[in-house]
């Protein structure tokens, strides 16, 4: 968080957010990633364009990191990635904790409607109470957790 630079931090929020107008006012759908890859297995009738989204989703990442090394956690020139280790006495594996995080995330956002993205971008855009309030919850547990895990 010191190396915080307000101009790619503004030009990434505007084209996330062009992406999400471009997706919804061009295909009639949300930019929600947890709908979009939900929708995949099973397959549902419109599995093309969901395929190219995350194809270019992935695919702008590794180009972004290929053309500017080291943007992101540090900025260019700063720290590389680390994956997130379990706090400090739980004794369990990285991988394992991990598998963890990602299998409670998958179900908070099949019972929440919805992930991040999906709140966060399009639903407030729309004005949406759900959304907002989704937000809410996210912010505060995740305060909640930085609180209790020490993790930042």
């Amino acid at each position: 968080m010191d190396a915080f630079s307000p101009i790619p931090a503004l030009i990434g929020g505007v084209l996330i957010g062009l992406a999400s107008a471009l997706l919804w006012l061009g295909n009639g759908r949300i930019a929600g990633i947890s709908g979009i890859f939900g929708q995949l297995l099973p397959p549902a009738r419109t599995v093309v364009w969901r395929l190219v989204f995350l194809a270019a989703l992935v695919l702008g990442a590794l180009a972004a990191a290929w053309l500017i090394p080291g943007l992101g956690v540090g900025g260019p020139g700063g720290a590389s990635a680390q994956l997130a280790s379990p706090p400090a006495g739980w004794n369990i594996p990285a991988p394992l904790w991990i598998a963890i995080s990602g299998l409670l995330i998958g179900f908070g956002t099949k019972i929440g409607n919805g992930c991040t993205s999906g709140h966060g971008v399009a639903g407030i855009a729309r004005l949406s109470k759900r959304s907002f309030v989704a937000v809410g919850v996210f912010f505060s547990v995740a305060i909640l957790t930085v609180a209790v895990t020490g993790i930042v």
